[in-house]
């Protein structure tokens, strides 16, 4: 019998394997990763004891990667933040409250702007920010004020459509040189009590179920005030 001689099979060639920037399409999942591998050590250790390594290897990135888009886990937690905040102010761009009524308007927006900001672990991530005041006091007025801007900047949009749709346009408290200082008391009346009853501790199954009466209660007493000229 004669030998038998194995085949060889002809070399297959390697991918090539790309270096350098991640194509561009690529570069907004990478954000996605590193923010969300971000959100949640910071949300497990807060800012102090956060580490960029942490969050390389939660997010599968490098430090290299991370430091080419933030500077440092301040930089890291301000992005986290922000990207929050515009979720929920991205959530009531171009929205127009339904309803009969200019109480039943503003109502479902408090009711919607309360739920929203209750939901997931946006109030765990304020506690963190809080919690860090004392060490980096400049980080946590400079989130503070972006996030008051933003914020407010939408509520008073609406605020100024929902009083124009219902004739109370008219009123001081809406005219352009006033809306910033209503929108301001329409937020500390309906939005800021329920938030920090949250901030100290209140289980937020027991404040969901009260947003409604809360809600309505407080736009009651808004509209009153702004009808009688005794906000600003």
């Amino acid at each position: 019998m004669g030998r038998v001689t194995a085949t060889a099979k002809p070399l297959q060639k390697r991918p090539t394997v790309r270096s350098g920037r991640p194509r561009r399409e690529l570069v907004g999942e990478v954000d996605e990763r590193i923010l969300n591998a971000a959100r949640r050590v910071f949300l497990e250790r807060g800012l102090s004891g956060a580490s960029i390594d942490q969050i390389a290897n939660l997010a599968r990135a490098g430090k290299p990667t991370i430091y080419a888009r933030f500077p440092g886990k301040e930089a890291l937690f301000t992005a986290v933040v922000m990207r929050n905040v515009s979720a929920v102010v991205g959530r009531f761009e171009g929205h127009a409250p339904t309803g009969r009524t200019i109480e039943e308007r503003l109502t479902r927006f408090g009711v919607a702007l309360l739920t929203w900001a209750l939901a997931g672990d946006t109030v765990d991530l304020m506690r963190v920010g809080i919690s860090e005041a004392r060490r980096f006091p400049d980080l946590a007025n400079g989130i503070q004020g972006m996030a008051r801007q933003c914020g407010e900047g939408t509520v008073g949009r609406l605020l100024s459509e929902v009083a124009q749709s219902d004739g109370l346009g008219a009123l001081p408290a809406f005219a352009p040189e006033r809306i910033a200082a209503t929108t301001q008391c329409f937020m500390d009346l309906v939005f800021k009590p329920m938030i920090m009853r949250a901030l100290f501790g209140e289980k937020l199954e027991t404040l969901r179920a009260e947003i409604e009466a809360h809600v309505a209660g407080r736009v009651a007493f808004f509209l009153a005030a702004c009808r009688n000229e005794a906000v600003n």
